[in-house]
């Protein structure tokens, strides 16, 4: 009952920005939740996802949604804390970094959001872009590390934050 799915419309917003970068990427869906996003990446052209949720409910729903759906391949699902896995993967390297990395944390974690960002920089493949689903009325801040926020998009009470490395870095 605690999960926030993204609803379909921003998801289809999400996915019509990213869409030239979809093709063979490496995705990361930090909350998964229902795994709706992280699903939608790989219908979108993602060639692997990444699932990281820590509340077993959701991570049965995830789990049944990829068996239902026939996916087995090119996918993986954690059962961690987002932070946890996010600071874990410098000792998993050279592992490659990810394309895009979406974060959805319950609205109400917001220190999850500057916990997150200020270390996603180190998950990211070189051009990555990290997308970070919020409420409206809590901005997130304009850079975090070395990640620079480069767009908003706003619909009805939530808003899509996009953070990449600027080239000069």
């Amino acid at each position: 009952m605690s999960t926030r799915p993204t609803s379909d419309r921003l998801r289809e917003t999400l996915f019509n920005v990213l869409s030239p970068r979809m093709e063979g990427a490496r995705f990361a869906d930090l909350y998964a939740g229902s795994g709706a996003v992280g699903i939608e990446a790989l219908s979108r052209g993602a060639a692997h996802v990444e699932f990281v949720e820590r509340a077993q409910p959701a991570l049965r729903v995830i789990r049944d949604n990829l068996q239902k759906l026939g996916i087995r391949s090119s996918i993986a699902v954690h059962a961690a804390s987002v932070l946890s896995w996010i600071k874990s993967r410098p000792q998993r390297r050279p592992e490659p970094g990810f394309d895009i990395l979406f974060l959805d944390p319950p609205y109400d974690a917001l220190e999850e959001y500057e916990a997150v960002l200020t270390l996603a920089e180190g998950a990211l493949a070189p051009g990555g872009i990290v997308v970070a689903e919020h409420r409206r009325k809590d901005p997130l801040a304009e850079r975090y590390g070395q990640l620079l926020r480069t767009r908003v998009l706003r619909q009805g009470d939530a808003t899509l934050s996009f953070y990449a490395i600027p080239p000069s870095f």
